[in-house]
């Protein structure tokens, strides 16, 4: 009966090789393990940095089909903005209730930015129609910030639109040198 008896390099191999592995095999876990708890830490800030991502992806898309007088597609990316800004809000309510200071003052400031962004849009939107020559949809552009802005924290943008409406009807009013 002929027994194999490795010598002594190659057990000093194989205990490498079974070290190696084990090794890997921990340096593997623990990186896939430092890499979860990592995605778990980051995940508030990445949420938060995701929808501020967004939402800036919506206003460079509102004024990009605002640029190529597509004007169902710029109201369409604004009313995303509100929408998010919506649920912000709801978000805000029930972590308030909860607690967590800190995620619920970020929340709102997000939230709250939306708020202004979508008002300033609708105001741009407005202008835009006045420098087309429509004032009909732009005065329907103001009237909707005025209408939808009520906050009080909100003011100077509903004083804008009433002043956009003001100048709107200079602008458009028939002019008595037409005659001429």
């Amino acid at each position: 009966m002929n027994c194999y008896c490795p010598d002594v390099s190659e057990i000093f191999h194989m205990r490498l090789f079974v070290k190696t592995l084990l090794l890997h095999g921990f340096y593997h876990s623990v990186g896939v393990m430092s890499l979860f708890v990592l995605l778990l830490s980051g995940c508030a800030q990445d949420s938060y940095q995701r929808r501020a991502d967004v939402m800036k992806n919506h206003v460079g898309n509102f004024y990009s089909h605002l640029k190529a007088n597509r004007v169902g597609s710029a109201v369409h990316e604004n009313e995303q903005i509100e929408l998010m800004a919506d649920q912000m809000a709801d978000r805000v309510k029930t972590r308030g209730q909860m607690g967590g200071a800190g995620q619920v003052e970020r929340e709102f400031a997000l939230m709250k930015t939306a708020r202004d962004t979508a008002a300033q849009n609708w105001i741009a939107l407005g202008q835009y129609f006045a420098i087309k020559q429509e004032p009909d949809r732009a005065r329907a552009a103001y009237q909707r910030v005025i209408d939808t802005y009520t906050d009080p924290t909100e003011r100077a943008y509903r004083e804008q639109a009433v002043r956009a409406l003001k100048d709107l009807d200079i602008v458009s009013a028939p002019s008595s040198d037409s005659t001429r």
